[in-house]
């Protein structure tokens, strides 16, 4: 009996892309994993760092801020400066904030050091995607590659759960920010085996676009996230959103005049681009919410620890790690990017209906109810973030990964602060889980949302048989 065997090349090819595809997924892994690896911590930092009630909020803010409003301007210099170095730059930023973080010992300082996480992963997210088109972009394995970077998304949500508790209980707090140095020093000594180096592009940085695009975006979630606690009428919300807008509005004139704009204004006239960005922003803000609102729920109505609630979410993981890796790329070969996003939709909107209407226990009712949920999410996804990256021109890989990555963390945003606002007062008048009922219906709304104008704007071709 014979063996097949690989020519060497071909060997050390697929090592390589294989490397480059784990290197990948870490940094979603990674960017998801600081943003909920802090929540059990929040109590111990407040007491040793001397934040006000008030305030603690920022340690979430400051980081989701600086992430959403710097990532056109990371994708802008992925495409200038190669994607290789500017996903190099950003482990370095990230490595440099989070041991800043897990060394603070005043509000301000760890405030600016979740600002420069939030930089970082801003250089990181899109960085990675652009090399992900490289090393899969025209190839059969394409769609397997997103469905693996898509899937380390739930993967990092979940494990930060897990390891914010753990790391606090028996660590210590710093340690929430500390675990990611080895992670960014193990991915600084790969990058070099992983990626081609790549080349610098002709051109330069739009820096007025840059800061009115970023200040702009910044503002808006500014806003967006200080509404639930300061009022939407409030003075300070009223101007950031007003602020935001109007920079926005600077934005997009300065685009359609600059010579060398950081969002070409044709990239928007793409139907398959615009339409797939669209979902994207709105599954962030129906995923989201549904997630933070369930992580209560577990905690507060049915008396789940912090390690319990972060176990009880793992089924759920676990379908849409599967669904994304196994399942979406199948079928998206064959019922195409339209039929998957709104069937995903769909169900989206199911599962987090059932969760809101519904009224028993895990078992009977969170688990099922998770699980149709999760397999809307993993239908959903995949199809959409991969048309929006593909339907972009190769020149403009970097910028498309960014705005991908700021409809996702935007809709997350505005989607959590709505539905925040929404569950406040009715939890105030009828209690919490009234409050979280009140939330995943808004969060269904909004995927019902998506399931219609899924049906109106993409028109995808087929991928294949």
């Amino acid at each position: 009996m014979s063996t097949q065997t690989l020519p060497t090349g071909e060997t050390a090819t697929r090592r390589r892309t294989g490397l480059g595809l784990v290197l990948i997924a870490a940094a979603q892994f990674v960017v998801i994993m600081d943003t909920s690896i802090i929540g059990v911590a929040l109590p111990d930092i407040q007491r040793d760092v001397g934040f006000s009630p008030d305030a603690l909020t920022w340690i979430f803010n400051a980081y989701v801020i600086a992430f959403g409003g710097l990532l056109l301007v990371g994708g802008r210099l992925a495409d200038l400066f190669g994607a290789r170095r500017m996903f190099a730059l950003g482990w370095t930023v990230l490595l440099v904030g989070s041991v800043g973080a897990g060394l603070a010992t005043a509000p301000w300082v760890e405030i600016t050091a979740r600002a420069v996480q939030g930089a970082g992963a801003a250089l990181i997210a899109p960085a990675a995607l652009s090399l992900l088109m490289t090393l899969f972009g025209g190839t059969a394995q394409l769609p397997r590659a997103f469905a693996v970077y898509g899937a380390a998304a739930p993967i990092g949500g979940t494990a930060g759960v897990f390891l914010g508790g753990v790391l606090t209980e028996y660590l210590g707090w710093p340690w929430v920010f500390y675990v990611t140095v080895p992670i960014a020093l193990a991915i600084l000594l790969l990058v070099p085996a992983a990626f081609p180096a790549g080349t610098r592009s002709a051109g330069r940085v739009d820096l007025l676009g840059a800061v009115t695009g970023t200040l702009g975006l910044a503002a808006v979630v500014f806003g967006v996230v200080q509404a639930p606690e300061m009022g939407w009428a409030s003075p300070s919300t009223l101007i950031a959103l007003g602020a935001g807008v109007l920079l926005l509005i600077g934005f997009g004139a300065r685009q359609a005049r600059a010579a060398e704009p950081l969002l070409r204004p044709r990239m928007l006239r793409i139907p398959q681009l615009g339409g797939a960005n669209i979902a994207q922003l709105l599954l962030g803000a129906a995923w989201i919410p549904m997630w933070f609102f369930l992580n209560l729920h577990l905690q507060n109505v049915l008396g789940a620890s912090a390690f319990a609630a972060g176990a009880a979410l793992i089924p759920m993981t676990l379908l849409i790690v599967l669904g994304m890796t196994l399942i979406a790329p199948r079928l998206a070969a064959r019922f195409g990017t339209q039929a998957m996003v709104v069937s995903g939709f769909a169900a989206l909107a199911g599962g987090i209906a059932w969760l809101a209407f519904a009224d028993g226990g895990y078992a009977w009712h969170v688990l099922p109810a998770s699980l149709v949920a999760a397999a809307g999410m993993a239908l959903a996804f995949v199809p959409s973030l991969s048309t929006a990256i593909s339907s972009a021109p190769p020149a403009d890989a970097g910028v498309a990964s960014g705005l991908v990555n700021t409809s996702y963390q935007i809709g997350s945003a505005l989607g959590l602060a709505a539905l925040s606002a929404v569950s406040a007062p009715v939890a105030a008048s009828a209690g919490p889980d009234a409050g979280y009922s009140a939330a995943f219906a808004g969060a269904a709304i909004i995927a019902v949302i998506g399931v219609l104008l899924g049906a109106a704007l993409l028109r995808a071709p087929r991928s294949g048989r």
